[in-house]
């Protein structure tokens, strides 16, 4: 029996054809930019659309060469952002001079289909009356990755969620696991229990409750690297995100928040079937390790991994030890399978 990541060649020049931007209506734009460590070439670059409802989202793509016909399709990886920050400041962030913060880059060189998605009231995406809570996060990776198995002919892929996203990749992986691959839950937090970040947040409780969105500026900003602990990230870095996120306005949507602080577990480990890595920097505020580690006992399946890394804050992709998470990433996804 043909693997399952196999495809009909059907299939195969549909999802290449898609690439080259056949797909009307989801495919916008398309660019080469400089591809991360081991890429053999520039990055290809494009931008999609995804409907929910009457609801836009705005996707982005990048991989190592523009998509060719009758290619056999790479491994896909889709990127889910957190509760302040949109997608490509998270994910695809520039800082001149102070070498690689795009997780987008550096995958796409390791020969990865990387993609990433803004949620419902961030970045390029439609802005409603909602708060864009993790229930609606689900919705908007369904219709996203609608639009990523077209594109790419691949019908399952490997997850990376950061903070309050890897709450909505987990969420997203109970509900669809046919969809999942591998799934990385990085920053992480399962009850909340003894979470020093989340008490502090419960303090303003009431205000998610009767507000969609909240204020955030440039000092809000700042403070994702200096709650923790501070001297685990670049100054400069701060202040390039700051420049990136700030150009789609000063509030953003209250319904992680809102979550995190109220409504926590919402993601049940007993129903993500999928290979998990739980991946934690040693200063994260935002769960404690024994937190974690009870979530981690209880995953069902096997092939699963649970990594501290040492030095690391609660940004772990865009902090100084990055480059450490770009290896035990890279190396859990390219697992090699057992031996029968």
């Amino acid at each position: 029996m043909a693997d399952s990541r196999d495809l009909s060649r059907r299939t195969l020049l549909a999802g290449a054809g898609a690439g080259l931007g056949a797909l009307a209506g989801d495919a916008t734009r398309s660019s080469l930019a400089q591809a991360g460590p081991g890429s053999k070439g520039p990055a290809w670059s494009a931008e999609y659309g995804a409907k929910k409802g009457d609801v836009s989202l705005a996707l982005y793509r990048k991989r190592s060469g523009r998509p060719k016909p009758g290619e056999r399709p790479l491994p896909v990886l889709f990127l889910v952002h957190g509760s302040s920050i949109s997608a490509k400041s998270s994910f695809d962030l520039a800082v001149p001079g102070k070498g690689e913060y795009s997780l987008m880059n550096v995958f796409a060189g390791y020969g990865f289909d990387v993609w990433t998605m803004d949620h419902e009231g961030y970045g390029k995406s439609s802005r409603t009356d909602g708060n864009s809570d993790i229930a609606s996060g689900v919705e908007d990776l369904k219709a996203a990755t609608e639009v990523v198995a077209r594109a790419t002919g691949r019908a399952r892929f490997h997850f990376y969620g950061g903070s309050s996203g890897a709450l909505r990749a987990g969420a997203f992986a109970m509900a669809r696991p046919d969809r999942v691959d591998r799934l990385v839950l990085e920053a992480f937090t399962w009850t909340g229990k003894g979470s020093p970040t989340l008490g502090k947040r419960a303090e303003q409780l009431e205000y998610y409750r009767t507000h969609s969105r909240r204020p955030r500026g440039r000092d809000m900003i700042r403070s994702i690297f200096t709650r923790d602990k501070p001297g685990t990230s670049d100054p400069a870095v701060a202040e390039a995100l700051a420049d990136a996120e700030l150009q789609f306005g000063d509030t953003i949507p209250t319904g992680t928040y809102l979550d995190m602080t109220a409504n926590l577990p919402v993601v049940d480990p007993l129903q993500v079937k999928s290979p998990v890595l739980v991946l934690r920097g040693e200063h994260d505020g935002i769960a404690t390790e024994d937190d974690l580690l009870d979530f981690y006992r209880r995953l069902p399946n096997p092939d699963r991994q649970f990594i501290v890394l040492a030095g690391a804050s609660h940004a772990i992709a865009l902090g100084l030890t990055r480059s450490q998470l770009w290896h035990v990433v890279r190396a859990f996804l390219t697992l090699p399978k057992a031996e029968a």
